[in-house]
C-alpha cells in the first residue's frame, strides 16, 4: 500500500462544500486583477489627499510650530534655524516672512490678551510690565494677517529708547486707534473686529535666543480697558 493511500482522497465537490461551509470574511478569495488595482488606487489617492490637505491646513493658520509660551506672548526660538521644523519653514516662505537669526534676537507675538480673549483692533489695551533684557526692542501693531495698517500719525510701533518709564524701570503702553497721553501705539484707523490684531515684540541683541533662556523671564501684561 502506498502512503498516499493512507489519506482520502478529496474530491472537487468536497473541496467546493468546505469553501461554502467557511464564514464568508475567511472564505478564499480570489479578487479581480482590475478591481484589486483600482482599490490600491483608490487608496493611494486618499492617503495623498489627506496628507496635502493636513499640510495645507497646518501651513494656512499662518502660525508657527513648537511655540514657547509667556503669559500671552508666544515665541519661536528655532525660527531662522537649521532646526527649524518644516512646516514653519513652510509658514514663513509663503508669508515672505523673514525671522531673526539667534544671534540677531527674538520676537515674541500676542494673539490674545492677558485674558486669553482674542485683541480686538477696535478696543483700548494697556501694555504694562518690563521686557526681559535686550540692547533694543521694538513694539508693533499688525492685523490678523501680520500685515502693517495705516493709522492717524502714520507710524505703527514704539522703540525702547524712546519710552517713558517708571522709576523702576517698568513701563505702561496705551494701544488704541486715537491719541493717548504718555506712551502711545497708534492701532489701526477704522478698523474693524473682523481685521484682527496682533501685537509683536522683536527684541534685538538679547540673550533670551532659546527655549530654555526664556524660563522664568517677565513679559509684559496685555490688558483690555474699553471698547466702543
Amino acid at each position: 500500500m502506498s502512503e498516499t493511500s493512507l489519506w482520502p482522497r478529496v474530491t472537487s465537490g468536497e473541496t467546493n462544500w468546505y469553501e461554502n461551509e467557511l464564514p464568508r470574511v475567511i472564505r478564499p478569495h480570489r479578487g479581480h486583477p482590475v478591481r484589486t488595482l483600482t482599490a490600491i488606487s483608490l487608496v493611494l489617492l486618499l492617503a495623498s489627499l489627506l496628507g496635502i490637505s493636513s499640510a495645507y491646513l497646518v501651513i494656512e493658520r499662518e502660525q508657527p510650530l513648537n511655540a514657547v509660551t509667556i503669559g500671552p506672548w508666544q515665541a519661536y526660538p528655532k525660527a531662522g534655524t537649521t532646526e527649524a521644523d518644516p512646516y514653519s519653514v513652510a509658514i514663513y516662505t509663503r508669508g515672505a516672512v523673514i525671522p531673526l537669526a539667534s544671534g540677531e534676537g527674538l520676537a515674541l507675538v500676542a494673539r490674545v490678551d492677558s485674558n486669553e480673549h482674542l485683541l480686538d483692533p477696535t478696543c483700548v489695551y494697556r501694555i504694562a510690565g518690563q521686557t526681559p533684557s535686550a540692547r533694543l526692542w521694538t513694539l508693533t501693531a499688525v492685523n490678523g494677517r501680520g500685515d502693517l495698517v495705516e493709522t492717524l500719525p502714520g507710524r505703527v510701533h514704539l522703540v525702547s529708547q524712546n519710552l517713558l518709564r517708571a522709576g523702576d524701570g517698568t513701563f505702561e503702553i496705551t494701544a488704541a486707534a486715537s491719541p493717548q497721553s504718555g506712551n502711545w501705539l497708534p492701532l489701526a484707523a477704522g478698523a474693524n473686529a473682523s481685521d484682527g490684531l496682533r501685537f509683536v515684540l522683536r527684541l534685538y541683541d538679547a540673550p533670551v535666543t532659546t527655549g530654555a533662556a526664556l524660563d522664568g523671564v517677565s513679559m509684559p501684561v496685555i490688558e483690555r480697558t474699553g471698547c466702543p
